[in-house]
């Protein structure tokens, strides 16, 4: 027993890598692609796209939306996991970085599930809202610039349903949050979402230390 989340070195995490979870070949390939590449620290981790894919298998997701897709890891673990009539949308502005993921998405046989929309996420998200998909969302993952997280985490909560899950990322910002001396307006915007989060009564909530720091809200 631990009072307290474990720190893992670099042989603890390796071990989590290589047994904590089932990283589908096409997955490894693309995410050991993605790290030669600038950016790479972008790209979610493995253990992280597992944790992903065991919630959207979890609830029973069947439409779920991305903002930031990078070059395409998170959206394909979670493509993996919808069932076969799944949709997963997903929201960036680079064709450049997105491009990369195309292939593996096509390998994967999962391609015919994503709908990848190259506009500002708000746009997107809000067209979505027009065209009737207000509370019939099951699960959305935002990662993507830090100044625009409020708006996305205000927008998740029209388009998810009830029960339905939204999933945050970067919510630690490499230790950045509790810095004091960081006053830089992405640090400001995720510290202003974590206490939004934390006493939003409009939802459970609960900031697992995996990754980067990922914060999971689900609607009430």
């Amino acid at each position: 027993m631990s009072p307290r989340t474990l720190t893992l070195d670099d042989t603890l995490y390796a071990y989590v890598n290589d047994i904590g979870g089932r990283e589908p070949e096409i997955g490894r390939k693309l995410r050991e692609k993605t790290q030669s590449m600038p950016m790479a620290g972008m790209q979610i981790a493995p253990d992280q796209g597992n944790a992903l894919a065991m919630l959207v298998e979890l609830i029973g997701a069947r439409r779920a939306i991305e903002v930031g897709t990078f070059t395409g890891y998170s959206a394909l673990r979670t493509a993996l996991a919808l069932p076969a009539d799944g949709e997963l949308v997903c929201c960036d502005v680079s064709d450049e970085w997105t491009a990369i993921g195309r292939p593996f998405w096509e390998e994967a046989g999962v391609a015919g599930k994503i709908d990848l929309r190259i506009a500002p996420a708000v746009e997107t998200l809000d067209g979505l809202i027009a065209n009737g998909w207000t509370g019939t969302v099951d699960f959305m993952f935002i990662d993507a610039d830090k100044s625009n997280y409020d708006a996305y985490y205000e927008r998740a909560l029209v388009l998810v349903r009830t029960g339905g899950l939204i999933a945050v990322d970067n919510v630690l910002w490499s230790g950045a949050v509790i810095d004091d001396s960081d006053q830089s307006a992405d640090t400001k915007a995720i510290r202003a979402l974590n206490k939004k989060i934390h006493s939003d009564d409009r939802v459970t909530m609960a900031l697992l230390p995996i990754g980067d720091g990922l914060t999971l809200a689900r609607k009430r």
